[in-house]
């Protein structure tokens, strides 16, 4: 006779398979919100879709001519390059002008923003002649800035395939064409007929005043190794990673200091970085003032090894940066911890994400469920103030606590880009994140997941790789994530705002490109048509919009331009309620999206003028500090020893 006892024992082992079954899979399984808590947090964000107008009778191409070693992963290698950036090009006082590179075509475009001033000139390509180029080059991303200092927005494109080249805005210009700009090497050389210098492969930059001389510098950060990658006449010269968490065999970092002299000229400085940070392999860039002295920190985010947070202790002329790394913690997995991680960097951004006047930061991982679950690093600054914070990185340690859990912002797919902004001015940053990869109809995570598993010492030959050619699918229909503040946690609203098209996407880049105080947004989407997201948001929240530049004005000729931004400015604005904002015109950072210079603050319901604390570096490179009241609304402002409004 078989008692009750008897058969629980035996069916002990069951039950408690089936209990830690349930168990992993509560822990697993992406959190999920109501109806009424996504309701709350999309408010009354509204966002048009529109289309971009490119220029006709280019190629088109469903993927790219590769090395003959990267034949079968010819999908993988073909996987980046979509970009897109917002900037004043044509001087009409708003940053409504797109400068993007089109996988489809390898084109690098310049075109007006499909708002309501969107016909103010045809859509034209960057015309390379007479540098030289070849057939085995194409573009990964377009970065704003004056480089040459005479008040008119210039345009550096980075490649695969070569050196970095500067088009410099032709003074003398006749409106928005081809002939606008003069192309220029970043890198000086003479290549008569075909491109034959250095074979960079160029993902990420940064610009900013890196040595504190009041002049704008440039950091190239390169991801394969100097080689022909799309070459396909050639088998050879080309490797994959030496690891998928410690890989330090990518291509060099190069910094490029500004001359100062209005050439448009920069020196190059090469081993600035160790060699296990100059050689990784850099998807994403982006730097910020942390700390308070106007020398800007820069994060550098790898695919396969470590990401960097390097503290600037530079001085004019000589470039000098400390890696912050965090002390380990018996409590937090080597994962999260800044400075250890071996997650796959692919993008970043700084804000100040929980609104108490410090910078904070975003960083974009691979994050698929059932796939590559690594997370999103979501940096709160332990610190009250810039100068608190500054003596945390003096005294080595790394104020940062990762909180992409409680945050609600760890998963989302296969990161990329990354922006934050408020766009619809009711006081809290937002973040979007671009996701997806390689999109096909043949699943091909199975041998993603075996690959990961792989011994490191296969890594860097690519034969040892599986299959990803034209066809195949690793997370081709993943969708762009619109996170939300709501009380204390982030609120995914993507599907809500009809944001969610199950596309890859790469770049993005935020502007008010019509004036309206809203911000819009751009996004570069790999092997299809880019997207521009007019906000149409229905609110009465107030804004404060800061156009600053430099006391210097524009210099003579017929093109117009925007002035000269003061890049790496900072703004702290303080509401009637005592809350602090934090912001900074940006240089341009990230993957391969830049924003624009503007410095926007959402207000809520503020009625009057609100406090403003601005510091800067002039062109001498003295720090200036000056506090204003300011209504709501746009001002331009003019920095120089005092900060003057146009």
């Amino acid at each position: 006779m078989t008692t009750s006892g008897g058969w629980l024992r035996r069916q002990l082992p069951g039950i408690l398979a089936l209990a830690l079954m349930a168990g992993l899979f509560l822990v697993a399984r992406l959190p999920t919100s109501s109806a009424e808590d996504l309701s709350k947090a999309v408010g009354n964000q509204k966002f048009v879709p529109m289309s971009i107008s490119l220029p006709h009778g280019a190629k088109h191409q469903e993927i790219r001519q590769v090395n003959q070693r990267y034949k079968h992963i010819d999908a993988w290698i073909s996987s980046v390059g979509a970009a897109v950036a917002l900037n004043d090009l044509d001087g009409d006082g708003l940053p409504n002008d797109l400068c993007l590179v089109d996988v489809r075509t390898d084109q690098t475009i310049v075109a007006p923003a499909p708002d309501k001033n969107g016909t103010r000139y045809a859509p034209f390509a960057l015309d390379e002649a007479p540098l030289a180029m070849n057939p085995y080059i194409a573009p990964m991303g377009c970065l704003p800035g004056d480089f040459n200092e005479d008040g008119r927005v210039d345009l550096l494109v980075y490649y695969w395939g070569r050196t970095p080249i500067v088009f410099i805005a032709n003074p003398e210009a006749d409106g928005m064409s081809e002939h606008t700009y003069s192309p220029t090497e970043l890198v000086p050389g003479n290549y008569p007929g075909d491109y034959d210098g250095p074979q960079w492969n160029s993902n990420a930059v940064t610009y900013e005043d890196f040595d504190g001389d009041g002049h704008y510098d440039i950091l190239i950060t390169n991801y394969f190794p100097h080689g022909p990658v799309l070459n396909p006449n050639v088998h050879g010269g080309v490797e994959m990673n030496d690891s998928m968490s410690r890989g330090y065999n990518g291509g060099e970092d190069y910094f490029f200091l500004n001359l100062g002299d209005q050439s448009g000229d920069f020196r190059m400085v090469p081993d600035v970085l160790p060699i296990d940070v100059s050689k990784g392999w850099e998807l994403s860039a982006a730097s910020a003032d942390l700390d308070g002295d106007h020398l800007p920190e820069l994060y550098l985010g790898n695919d396969f090894g470590t990401d960097h947070l390097l503290h600037n202790r530079s001085t004019p002329g000589n470039l000098r940066f400390e890696q912050v790394v965090d002390t380990r913690s018996p409590i937090t997995p080597k994962s999260k911890q800044l400075g250890h991680d071996s997650f796959k960097g692919m993008g970043v951004d700084f804000a100040d994400l929980d609104g108490n006047g410090v910078l904070d930061f975003f960083v974009s991982n691979i994050t698929t469920s059932w796939g590559i679950e690594e997370s999103n690093f979501h940096y709160l600054a332990q610190a009250d103030s810039p100068a608190e914070l500054r003596e945390q990185l003096l005294d080595g340690k790394a104020p940062y606590s990762e909180e992409s859990g409680p945050q609600r912002t760890a998963w989302s797919g296969w990161g990329w880009d990354v922006k934050t902004g408020d766009f619809d001015n009711r006081g809290d940053v937002a973040i979007v994140q671009a996701t997806g990869f390689v999109r096909g109809e043949t699943n091909r995570w199975p041998q993603l997941q075996e690959l990961a598993s792989s011994n490191d010492t296969l890594l860097r030959h690519p034969e040892a790789w599986p299959n990803v050619t034209l066809g195949d699918d690793i997370a081709g229909n993943q969708r762009l994530h619109f996170w939300v503040k709501n009380g204390d946690r982030y609120e995914n609203v993507a599907g809500q705002l009809g944001l969610d098209v199950p596309v890859p996407t790469r770049g993005l880049a935020t502007a008010d490109t019509d004036g309206d105080g809203k911000l819009d947004l751009a996004v570069a989407r790999q092997w299809d048509q880019p997207v521009f997201y007019c906000n149409m948001a229905e609110t009465d929240n107030a804004y404060l919009n800061l156009r600053l530049t430099h006391e210097a004005g524009i210099t003579e000729g017929t093109l117009p331009g925007a002035g000269s931004a003061v890049v790496g400015a900072k703004v702290t604005v303080t509401t009637a309620d005592g809350k602090r904002q934090i912001g900074k015109v940006d240089g341009g950072g990230g993957h391969s999206g830049k924003r624009s210079n503007e410095v926007h603050f959402g207000l809520g319901q503020q009625t009057g003028p609100v406090q403003v604390h601005l510091s800067w570096r002039d062109r001498s490179g003295e720090i200036r500090t000056q506090d204003l009241r300011l209504a709501p609304g746009t001002h331009d402002l003019v920095l120089g020893t005092q900060a003057k409004e146009k």
